[in-house]
């Protein structure tokens, strides 16, 4: 028994007695604890690297919001057009709005719940743009009782973002283009629904110059970027170290009296 004492690895329970862990079981749970160590330090190395990735991202955006606008990009580069390279690019587009198209596409914003209104314009270059004119509450839903906002006539130019097609619809809803329910601004969709043909692969929310009579309402685009990243790094770094703490002990008992 005293032989068996001094090669068996034990650890103490609350009333004084030694609980024998076989090697084994020490190193099913070190292999266990590496595991654990190993995948939390990754996921707190991939946080960091979003964090660079965020911050450069804001960075880019921050410069295009502060830039000079400048023309909208024509047919010949939309295939290129992505929300890394061009979300939020300030742009002026001369041209007209094409008569009584609007899709109205269901939105939350600071001023409440209401809608996007989105309109087809024919930039003076020849190609089609759809135009999210700004928010109207759900009251101003029928063009009939924003009269006075209706887009006649041809425009300077139209003054927004560059922003990106958002398919399919919102979180947990489709849109339903038969329904004439839309969730999100799925320029591709809205486009087939209205039948405009071929339109750019982006569409822009236009700047707070105010529209006649007050609706709809622009200048709404919310520009933010949530960062934890840091936070979450932190999170999964913390684990791995209480992973390691809880290895180390039994590691530490084993050792202690395994000489006993």
């Amino acid at each position: 028994m005293d032989e068996q004492a001094r090669t068996t690895p034990h650890s103490n329970t609350g009333d004084g007695q030694r609980v024998t862990r076989s090697p084994w079981t020490l190193l099913v749970l070190c292999l266990c604890g590496a595991i654990g160590v190993a995948g939390f330090s990754a996921l707190g190395i991939w946080q960091l690297e979003r964090r660079v990735w965020k911050l450069d991202l804001i960075e880019r955006v921050d410069q295009r919001l502060k830039a000079v606008p400048v023309a909208a990009p024509a047919p010949s580069a939309w295939p290129e057009i992505n929300a890394r390279d061009d979300e939020y690019r300030r742009l002026v587009v001369p041209g007209r709005f094409l008569g009584d198209r609007e899709i109205l596409v269901q939105a939350v914003t600071d001023l409440g719940g209401g809608f996007w209104v989105m309109a087809p314009f024919r930039a003076d270059d020849g190609f089609t743009i759809l135009v999210n004119r700004g928010f109207v509450p759900t009251d101003k839903r029928d063009p009939a009782t924003r009269l006075e906002g209706k887009p006649s006539g041809d425009h300077t130019g139209i003054h927004g973002l560059l922003r990106i097609s958002e398919p399919k619809g919102g979180f947990l809803r489709n849109n339903d283009p038969a329904a004439n329910r839309w969730y999100s601004r799925d320029v591709q969709a809205i486009a087939s629904t209205q039948g405009l043909g071929q339109v750019a692969p982006y569409f822009i929310d236009a700047d707070a110059t105010p529209n006649p009579g007050g609706w709809p309402v622009g200048g709404l685009t919310v520009v933010s970027f949530h960062n934890n990243h840091l936070v979450y790094a932190l999170t999964w770094f913390g684990l791995a170290l209480m992973v390691l703490g809880a290895i180390a002990y039994p590691l530490r008992q084993a050792g202690k009296y395994g000489g006993a």
